[in-house]
């Protein structure tokens, strides 16, 4: 009897483990990169009109639109998560914030750092000494691309 319940708690210990493993795994896996089609379609949903020259370029989708006031806009979309950067967005973060958000990401030597397109850019380098251009989001200090330089 206790030979069956030792081999019934390892059994269920292993399967524990091996849940965990695939759990780990499946959010190792990039996320989905949205379609054209589906920015076209995003956007649309946000109430932006006349959505055309949509793009993508240096690691985000870009687009023209009419925003919902009748104004044309440039807009920069996270190629996962969808967050739409107008050219008029201002930034939460400061240049420091930003700064302090790339280093604790692993990024060194960060220069060229401005805000402009509703987006943070700078060049860095990652761990291991790459050159890369990044995008940061200005809401909460994210990389939305990173673009081998």
């Amino acid at each position: 009897m206790a030979h069956r319940l030792m081999k019934t708690a390892l059994i269920g210990a292993l399967a524990l483990a091996a849940q965990g493993a695939f759990a780990q795994a499946a959010a190792d896996r990039p996320a989905k990169a949205l379609t054209s089609r589906e920015v076209t379609s995003m956007l649309t949903g946000k109430g932006y009109t006349k959505v055309h020259d949509v793009k993508f370029e240096h690691g985000v989708w870009t687009a023209d639109a009419r925003s919902g006031d009748g104004k044309d806009v440039d807009v920069r979309i996270d190629p996962v998560t969808g967050r739409v950067y107008g050219d008029q967005t201002t930034s939460k973060l400061s240049e420091a914030d930003i700064r302090a958000a790339l280093s604790t990401g692993g990024y060194s030597n960060v220069h060229d750092l401005k805000f402009e397109d509703g987006l943070w850019k700078a060049d860095a380098e990652q761990r291991g000494g790459q050159k890369v251009d990044l995008h940061v989001d200005p809401e909460d200090g994210h990389v939305v691309s990173v673009d081998n330089d």
